[in-house]
């Protein structure tokens, strides 16, 4: 049984970490939470991704910076991440070779939506999520 102090919080969303991490970008001071995710995705901008994509192992193309851009504009628009499927649906238009958006998205980020996307975007890292 869940206690009463359980109930008001959100449960998509993980709540603040129990150990922070320091990200620094240009002087500014950014806190991260235990898995390298934003704790406040305000916090957020080119330079930070540029950092975060190269913790992991990505080297942003034009491709992936559409893809990250689309995230953030979800966001600041509608509260919340946008789901895989509509990332997916964005680069659907952008594949040749019959290859599909979902294909193309794991060629950008091989580790997946919420294990690099989302944390490069500047999401906050999200207690479960579908990669469609």
């Amino acid at each position: 049984m869940l206690k009463a102090s359980h109930c008001n919080r959100t449960p998509f969303m993980r709540t603040l970490p129990e150990t922070p991490s320091l990200l620094v970008v240009n002087g500014r001071k950014i806190l991260l939470d235990e898995q390298g995710f934003l704790i406040e995705p305000d916090d957020w901008n080119d330079h930070v991704a540029e950092e975060l994509a190269r913790r992991a192992g990505v080297t942003l193309t034009e491709a992936h910076w559409e893809v990250i851009h689309y995230m953030r504009v979800y966001l600041a628009e509608n509260g919340i991440a946008a789901d895989a499927r509509f990332v997916f649906r964005l680069l659907d238009a952008k594949t040749a070779d019959g290859k599909s958006g979902r294909a193309l998205f794991f060629e950008l980020f091989p580790y997946g939506y919420v294990g690099q996307a989302c944390k490069i975007a500047g999401m906050r890292q999200p207690r479960a999520w579908s990669t469609g």
